[in-house]
């Protein structure tokens, strides 16, 4: 088989029953699997070029940070007339990474707004681990209620009134082959903080992909396109890295069992994303299948998939994921290897794993 690379969009986090995908994302990823060529029963996500957001905000557009199990509407309405105290990252429930970086200091106050007629664009807070470069954009207009865009044609979710969005360093995009930028996407801040957005960029790292390095501090371009309003909104946000608190493994631990080989060969930890690059080789009997790696925490916890890069090569198949970090210390991490059924399901069920190929990794006893 010819060598194919393919972007993997993994997005798994505990959905609400308010929480649901766009139909006009979903309309574009079906269409994004119907154009791809059949070269294998394998499912292959690609980014979409004209919307780079498209693709990676696949099931994550809407997602609240109050679920509907813990807040009530009464107090949700009394929440949003209290100032923010502290960082608003501190109440993400989907994401215990940026939980914690909320939590433990690790976000950035930022002041950079852009203003067209009586619309305004500001960002008020960023977090960047040196994987991960995340900011809270607060939207002010008279069209916008309660998180309810009046686009002029309609009345949509402010999420889903962003057209487009585009984030460059240095000039450059996810489109350009010697950029830092690999991808994002961006959902709700949530119910309490309705007219909230969070945005993600994913950086590439420098022995994946890419050329570069990144450095600990930058500056980044992002143009803002909204339904309804001919101006583009463009601002530029600073970033700087907030911890050094990185663990870095090589376990290069091997399981095989039925015709499958697992291999986990790096694992790196900060307070805010854990990335795991690992491999899978398949037999004749098993090179149809599609497969990816779940990770969990010593407490049994499964750790949120976010982002990844994948390459094909023969019946070798190789990933770069990311994960949100999970609370806490843990003393170890297993990862379990499972069998895709639906690249849109929300939790992967027992039955989906596959026996014999889970692997342990200790982590350092600085991480206690």
């Amino acid at each position: 088989m010819d060598q194919s690379k393919f972007d993997v969009e993994l997005q798994e986090y505990k959905r609400t029953k308010d929480s649901t995908m766009s139909p006009l994302v979903r309309a574009r990823l079906d269409a994004t699997y119907a154009a791809l060529p059949e070269m294998s029963r394998e499912r292959k996500v690609q980014r979409l070029r004209k919307a780079p957001y498209v693709a990676a905000a696949a099931v994550i557009l809407g997602a609240t940070v109050f679920t509907s199990g813990f807040i009530s509407p009464v107090m949700a309405q009394s929440i949003k007339q209290i100032p923010l105290v502290g960082s608003l990252f501190s109440f993400i429930e989907a994401d215990l990474g940026l939980r914690a970086a909320g939590e433990q200091g690790l976000s950035s106050k930022v002041n950079r707004s852009i203003s067209h007629h009586d619309m305004k664009l500001e960002v008020t807070e960023t977090v960047f681990d040196g994987t991960r470069a995340v900011y809270l954009l607060n939207v002010t207009a008279p069209n916008l209620k309660d998180g309810m865009f009046d686009t002029g044609a309609e009345v949509v979710k402010l999420s889903d009134a962003i057209e487009n969005v585009t984030f460059s360093i240095d000039g450059k995009g996810q489109d350009d082959p010697d950029s830092l930028v690999t991808g994002g996407f961006f959902y709700s801040a949530g119910e309490s903080h309705p007219n909230f957005l969070v945005f993600e960029e994913i950086l590439k790292t420098p022995d994946h992909n890419s050329t570069g390095k990144i450095p600990d501090s930058f500056h980044a371009e992002v143009v803002v396109k909204l339904a309804g309003i001919d101006q583009a909104f463009k601002l530029d946000i600073p970033f700087q890295k907030a911890t050094n608190n990185t663990i870095q493994l090589k376990p290069n631990a091997i399981q095989s069992n039925d015709g499958i080989s697992f291999e986990v060969s790096e694992v790196n930890v900060t307070p805010v994303t854990t990335r795991l690059l690992y491999s899978v080789k398949l037999d004749g009997a098993t090179s149809d299948k599609s497969i990816r790696a779940a990770l969990f925490d010593d407490q049994g916890r499964q750790l949120t998939s976010l982002h990844g890069e994948g390459e094909r090569k023969d019946n070798t198949l190789t990933f770069d994921a990311r994960y949100a970090s999970a609370q806490g210390q843990p003393k170890y991490f297993i990862i379990k290897p499972f069998v895709v059924k639906d690249h849109f399901a929300e939790t992967v069920t027992d039955d989906q794993f596959i026996k014999g190929l889970e692997i342990k990794v200790d982590l350092p006893e600085k991480n206690k």
